[in-house]
C-alpha cells in the first residue's frame, strides 16, 4: 500500500508540473510571439520524410497587419461566439455531439464501420490548445487536457491575443500556416490586403486546407464561402 501511495503521489506531482508547464508556457505568450506548435513540428517531421525537403511557407504579421475581413470570416466560420464564451461552447459541443450520434446510425445502418465525416464543436480557443501543445489522438484523456489549456488561454491571454496567435499558426494546406502565408499562397496578396471574399473562401478552408488546396474552386467551397460572407458583417472582433 505505502509503494501504491507514493506511486500515486509520484503521479499527481508529474501531472501538476506539466500543468505548471504549460501555464509557463502560456504566459510567456502574452508578451513572445511562439515560433513554432506541437502540430506545426510534427507537419514538418512528415513533410521532410515524405518529399525529402521542406516546402514552408510561414510568416508573423501582428493583430493589426491582418485583415479585420479573414478575422471576421474565421470567426464566423469557426466559431462565431468566440468573444463570448470562456472557451468552450457548451451548446455547440452538444449540437455536434448531436449530429455525430445521428452519423453514426446512419453509417450502422448502411453497413459502414463510422460516419464518412466526424463533426467538431471546438472553439478558436480549443483548436489554439490543441495544436500548440497537444497530438491529434482522439481520446478523453487528451480531449480533457485540451480543456485545461483552453481555459489557462483564456485566463491567461485576451481574446485579441488568442485570435493573433491562432491566425498566424493555423494550416491553410501543406507546409501553408498562418494567415500571411495562405494570403500569398492563394491570392498573391498580403494578408492585411484580403478582400472580403477571399478571406471568406481562406476561412471555409480551415476544417480540412490540405483537401480544399487541392480543389479550391470547388462548388461546395464557393457555396460556403458565400454563407460566411454573408456572416461576416454581425462578427463583432476582440
Amino acid at each position: 500500500m505505502a509503494a501504491a501511495g507514493r506511486l500515486l503521489a509520484l503521479c499527481l506531482l508529474a501531472g501538476m508540473s506539466l500543468q505548471l508547464y504549460f501555464l509557463l508556457r502560456i504566459a510567456l505568450m502574452a508578451v513572445v510571439d511562439p515560433q513554432s506548435t506541437t502540430f506545426q513540428r510534427a507537419e514538418i517531421a512528415r513533410i521532410l520524410t515524405e518529399k525529402g525537403e521542406l516546402p514552408w511557407r510561414q510568416t508573423w504579421r501582428d493583430y493589426d497587419q491582418i485583415s479585420d475581413h479573414l478575422k471576421r470570416a474565421v470567426i464566423a466560420s469557426e466559431d462565431a461566439g468566440f468573444t463570448e464564451h470562456d472557451g468552450v461552447d457548451w451548446d455547440a459541443i452538444e449540437r455536434a455531439w448531436e449530429r455525430n450520434q445521428r452519423a453514426q446510425e446512419l453509417a450502422a445502418r448502411r453497413g459502414q464501420a463510422r460516419p464518412a465525416k466526424i463533426v467538431g464543436g471546438s472553439t478558436i480557443t480549443q483548436q489554439l490548445a490543441k495544436n500548440l501543445f497537444l497530438s491529434g489522438e482522439r481520446s478523453f484523456l487528451r480531449k480533457g487536457q485540451e480543456f485545461v489549456i483552453t481555459f489557462m488561454l483564456e485566463a491567461v491571454l485576451d481574446k485579441r491575443r488568442i485570435l493573433e496567435i491562432y491566425l498566424n499558426h493555423v494550416e491553410w494546406g501543406d507546409g501553408v500556416f498562418g494567415a500571411e502565408a495562405a494570403a500569398q499562397h492563394y491570392f498573391r496578396t498580403g494578408a492585411d490586403r484580403l478582400t472580403p471574399q477571399q478571406a471568406a473562401r481562406l476561412a471555409v478552408m480551415l476544417p480540412a486546407p490540405k483537401r480544399y488546396e487541392q480543389r479550391p474552386g470547388s462548388a461546395y467551397l464557393l457555396g460556403r464561402a458565400a454563407t460566411i460572407r454573408a456572416r461576416m458583417g454581425a462578427v463583432q472582433l476582440p
